[in-house]
């Protein structure tokens, strides 16, 4: 059930199996003595394939090597390739065996993760409220342009430093790493308030809301904290209580 190929010492198709005919659209008649790259491999690729190949007839063989076929009907399929040499009872090479994998729908699927990560990324560092990472020791490893405006620490400043050691306030870093800890043992919390301190020592009120985020196999790698800067409306309630 893999694509399977063959060519001579001269690179020129002798072997073709049926699910390489599946695949390319291209029946073993119409292959059989054909330059492999010449002939099946996009232009841009067929220096990269070409060196595999004449690598596997000297005897240095490949695995996991990936790279384009293009079908009959001009439809790319992603294959990931394991070169074998071949060669005759005597010991002399004869040519290379390619057993491929179609590994487009991965490929495809691998894309629109990256995709999808990419336009959250996006929406983080362009939203109009503080977001921060940690990891799951609580050193920071995302910090947006909000949360940058708010507190005057540029992300370079403080990715890779403890969140809570390094910028909470000494009165608050029990309660807030409880909040954080918490979050990392899948215990979330929403509209819990806490003070930072600027890089020019303001005091900043912000409602937090701390998301644990986890990897594609469930297992907890961090928190998210999406905040908001309520310092405007901590200070008009303190003003109304003093009327």
């Amino acid at each position: 059930n893999a694509p399977i190929f063959g060519i001579d010492a001269k690179g020129r198709v002798n072997e073709w199996n049926n699910k390489a005919a599946e695949i390319t659209g291209f029946t073993r008649t119409e292959v059989m003595g054909q330059n492999l790259v010449e002939v099946y491999i996009t232009e841009e690729y067929r220096v990269s394939v070409k060196e595999v190949l004449d690598n596997a007839l000297q005897g240095r063989e490949a695995a996991n090597f990936e790279f384009p076929l293009f079908t009959k009907d001009q439809r790319r399929v992603e294959v990931l390739l394991n070169a074998t040499t071949r060669k005759d009872v005597s010991g002399n090479v004869v040519g290379v065996l390619g057993v491929g994998q179609d590994i487009t729908e991965r490929k495809s699927a691998e894309a629109e993760q990256a995709r999808v990560a990419q336009e959250l990324q996006t929406f983080i560092d362009t939203a109009n409220a503080p977001i921060f990472g940690i990891d799951a020791k609580g050193r920071v490893n995302e910090w947006n342009n909000k949360a940058a405006e708010i507190t005057g620490f540029s992300s370079k400043e403080v990715v890779g430093r403890d969140l809570v050691q390094d910028f909470i306030t000494e009165e608050y870093r029990v309660t807030v790493k409880e909040v954080l800890d918490d979050a990392l043992q899948g215990r979330e919390a929403a509209n819990f308030e806490f003070p930072l301190y600027t890089k020019d020592k303001r005091r900043v009120e912000v409602l937090l809301n701390a998301t644990t985020r986890r990897d594609v196999s469930g297992n907890v790698v961090g928190v998210l904290g999406v905040g908001q800067d309520i310092t405007e409306r901590k200070t008009a309630e303190a003003e109304q209580a003093r009327v």
